[in-house]
């Protein structure tokens, strides 16, 4: 997920690391925080594979900064990672947003459909947090007012996101 967003925010335009934690943080920092500690080793693995490039700019105030760019190859593997999500890409929420916010750089509308699709196909499995066994529990069936409150509130998101699922697909299919 890091990775994906690192290469999605360089897609749009060159960041230095600051700049490039903070947009970061907006995105997911609120469910996994970005620590200086896991950014920078991530750039430097897409630096050293090639994806992106570092250069140097004179500091307005301080110390010179590291701007980042895409290389071109870079700009491939984003578009890969987009219309090849890994599993946990469609499944997990805040990994889904990840790639939602980049879907649009992934030119072709039928594979932004294909990738929509999957996460459509994941939201339509009918599920629970709780089970009575191996059948899914819903709402109504609870008596915990809390747990009854989580799964309406899940519920009225799914719904929130199928709607938008279903409409985005019928126009990226024309």
């Amino acid at each position: 997920m890091l990775e994906l967003a690192i290469l999605g925010f360089l897609f749009d335009t060159p960041l230095h690391g600051y700049e490039l934690r903070k947009r970061i943080a907006a995105l997911t920092g609120h469910v996994k925080p970005v620590a200086e500690s896991t950014l920078y080793p991530a750039i430097k693995r897409l630096e050293k594979a090639g994806l992106l490039a570092r250069t140097t700019e004179p500091g307005s105030v301080a110390a010179p900064r590291h701007v980042l760019t895409l290389t071109e190859g870079g700009r491939r593997e984003l578009r890969r990672r987009l219309a090849e999500p890994d599993p946990r890409d469609i499944s997990d929420e805040n990994r889904w947003f990840t790639v939602l916010a980049f879907l649009r750089h992934l030119e072709d509308a039928g594979a932004q459909s294909a990738v929509l699709r999957r996460r459509l196909a994941f939201l339509e499995e009918p599920a629970s947090f709780f089970y009575d066994g191996d059948r899914p529990l819903r709402a109504e069936e609870l008596d915990d007012p809390f747990r009854r409150g989580l799964l309406t509130i899940a519920r009225a998101t799914s719904r929130a996101e199928l709607t938008w699922l279903r409409e985005t697909i019928a126009s990226l299919d024309g």
